[in-house]
C-alpha cells in the first residue's frame, strides 16, 4: 500500500478530481487547502514571506494504482508555469477500517 501526497494549484483541483473519478479501484481522496512556498520565494518587507495557495491531495492506493494515479495528477495538474507542485509517495504499513475492522488492501 502507498500513500500520495500531491500539491497542486487550487486552479487545477476540479480538472484533477474529475481525472481521477475515471480511475478505476481508486477509492478515495482527502483534499487540504494549504498555503507554503518553494525555491522562489519572495521575502516581504519586515522579514515576511509571501506564501502561495496550494491543495494537498492525500491518497491511499494500491501498489498496482500507484504509476496510474501519478501520471493522471502530473498531466492535469501541469500548467506549463512554476510552481505546478510536487507528488511524494509513502509505503503505507498497515490500514484499518473503523467500521468493519478490515486490515491492509481492503481497508482502503
Amino acid at each position: 500500500m502507498k500513500q500520495i501526497i500531491a500539491y497542486i494549484k487550487p486552479l487545477k483541483l476540479s480538472e484533477t478530481t474529475l481525472a481521477l473519478h475515471k480511475i478505476e479501484g481508486l477509492t478515495g481522496m482527502t483534499v487540504i487547502e494549504c498555503k507554503g512556498y518553494g525555491r522562489g520565494v519572495k521575502a516581504l518587507a519586515g522579514g515576511l514571506v509571501d506564501y502561495v495557495p496550494h491543495v494537498k491531495l492525500e491518497i491511499a492506493c494500491t501498489d498496482d494504482k500507484v504509476e496510474e494515479i501519478i501520471s493522471t495528477i502530473q498531466h492535469t495538474a501541469h500548467t506549463g508555469l512554476r510552481g505546478d507542485g510536487k507528488i511524494y509517495v509513502l509505503s503505507i504499513e498497515t490500514a484499518v477500517r473503523i467500521s468493519s475492522a478490515e486490515r491492509g488492501d481492503a481497508a482502503i
